[in-house]
């Protein structure tokens, strides 16, 4: 029979080497060229099969985040001309959250992501339109604050994108590291962007815009998400496991993670006593971009070091701020601050994170990590108290004392407590 060769094609194999050995013809297969692999950590991320269908709807879920509380405070207080009642209910929701959050991620690691996610999500949806509709109607007060409660019930979108990624690259820690720090400028981003985007809803088109975009956003974000089902962690084995706040250096953690939320929350009200709420959009900016080049460095070896290193100097860098408001009334020496400033949160929050990811079990990371945001959470609302009474007390500028010293407590409570169990 004749040789027949086809036709190569760009998906075909190439063609065979021919040689003639006396008598004999020889094929030889031709090796194809190796694909030189992206030097870009984050491009090579995206190309994880999956990967950017849920994390495009993880985007759209995690934006409203940014936008709630600013929504409310923006609806209530226009329509009540109260802000110390819009205050309240947002703290409510807050409180509110800091509890029901840990079950719900308790219950996303038992029965799944999907099963779980989407009829929580409608819940706080439905919160938030019946908050919505109880300031238009001017309902009594009461009823504010048992609607945006009712919010409490939002999973963490960003904690099961980063199960997401740890399913898909256990046993990579290079890939981790970057996929860790991508979720970290996602936060950032989305917290720059949220209450702009809020705030402009609700002076362009009407007060309580923001809030019915936000619900809209988020539902359609974790439907999104959801839908991804080849992408979503397997539900493990129901098992009688406690709590990860068990876990030996767990308690340290979330320790040091409550005093990080401090410095974000006390930053936030002294620098909008300071110069205003526009140019906290500078700290975010910086966190965002030192976040993508973290993730572009190598894993640490020895995360506990790393953390201790990325906290220190978080400590020095929230003294620029300080030093800039009370050395000068120039705007631009205090924006370049917080925007330094800023470049040391992500690495330190990325840097926890990924402690998080090694000290809790598989089959409870969610709830691990929600954990760590609920720390965060306490501590942002207990930073915003005592930033807003040093503000009060002894001056605008003093203010700025107060992240200083609550870095320098997550140092302190992390040197002293965070340990790192061997084989984890």
């Amino acid at each position: 029979m004749p040789y027949e060769r086809t036709p190569a094609t760009a998906e075909s194999a190439p063609a065979p080497m021919l040689a003639v050995s006396g008598d004999l013809l020889v094929i030889a297969p031709r090796t194809a060229p190796a694909r030189r692999a992206s030097a870009n950590p984050y491009r090579r991320l995206l190309a994880t099969p999956g990967a950017r269908a849920f994390t495009v709807g993880n985007l759209i879920a995690r934006l409203p985040m940014g936008m709630f509380s600013v929504s409310a405070v923006i609806m209530i207080a226009g329509s009540r001309g109260s802000y110390a009642l819009a205050g309240a209910v947002t703290a409510t929701g807050l409180a509110a959250t800091a509890v029901v959050a840990p079950w719900t991620a308790r219950l996303v690691d038992r029965y799944g992501q999907a099963r779980v996610a989407v009829p929580a999500t409608a819940i706080a949806a439905f919160g938030s339109l019946a908050l919505l509709l109880c300031v238009h109607y001017d309902a009594p007060a009461w009823t504010l604050f048992a609607s945006y409660a009712a919010t409490a019930t939002t999973p963490n979108t960003g904690g099961m994108s980063r199960a997401r990624w740890a399913h898909l690259h256990r046993g990579d820690p290079a890939a981790l590291h970057t996929a860790n720090s991508f979720e970290q400028a996602a936060d950032e981003l989305c917290f720059m962007l949220g209450p702009a985007l809020a705030a402009l809803l609700c002076a362009a088109l009407f007060p309580e815009a923001g809030t019915l975009v936000g619900a809209v956003l988020l539902m359609t974000g974790v439907l999104i998400f959801a839908a991804q089902r080849a992408t979503e962690p397997p539900v493990a084995p129901r098992t009688h496991a406690g709590s990860p706040l068990r876990t030996r250096g767990m308690p340290a953690l979330l320790a040091a993670f409550l005093a990080t939320g401090a410095v974000f929350g006390s930053m936030e009200v002294v620098t909008i006593a300071h110069a205003g709420g526009a140019i906290l959009a500078l700290q975010a900016a910086g966190s965002c971009v030192a976040g993508l080049l973290y993730g572009s460095l190598r894993p640490a070896t020895d995360i506990r070091r790393r953390l201790l290193l990325c906290l220190a100097g978080m400590t020095a860098l929230m003294s620029l701020p300080l030093l800039a408001a009370a050395s000068t009334d120039s705007l631009p020496a205090l924006a370049g601050a917080l925007l330094l400033a800023g470049a040391a949160t992500a690495p330190t929050m990325v840097t926890g994170m990924t402690l998080v990811q090694r000290l809790t079990p598989e089959s409870q990371l969610n709830e691990g990590m929600t954990l760590a945001v609920t720390a965060l959470l306490g501590g942002i609302a207990a930073g915003s108290a005592t930033g807003g009474w040093m503000v009060e007390h002894t001056g605008q500028a003093t203010g700025y004392v107060v992240p200083v010293c609550a870095a320098g407590l997550a140092l302190a409570v992390a040197a002293a407590g965070v340990r790192v169990p061997r084989g984890r």
